[in-house]
């Protein structure tokens, strides 16, 4: 339980110190989800439940959705002119 509260501690000071970079925003995300799955199996290990494991494969994989269906219009978004506009006119 512990590993697990120490990544998430992680990703949310990840996230909050990388407010410039959307990709490292992402990533420190993602270690907050992960982090919450590691939570579920130590959890379903010690109560000897089944469900636990099925559900962790389940956040898994729709982590894997989310994170590229996020990189991708992270990609459209840089890739649009306006869009490089916006970024230096708020930096």
């Amino acid at each position: 339980m512990n590993l697990s509260l120490l990544l998430f501690l992680i990703g949310i000071l990840g996230f909050i110190l990388n407010r410039k970079n959307i990709i490292l925003m992402i990533i420190a995300i993602e270690i907050m989800l992960l982090a919450v799955t590691l939570l579920v199996l130590i959890s379903s290990f010690s109560f000897d439940d089944g469900i636990g494991q099925i559900f962790s494969i389940f956040i898994i994989s729709i982590a894997g959705a989310e994170s590229v269906i996020g990189l991708s219009i992270l990609v459209a978004f840089y890739r649009s002119p306006p869009f490089q506009a916006i970024i230096n006119s708020l930096f």
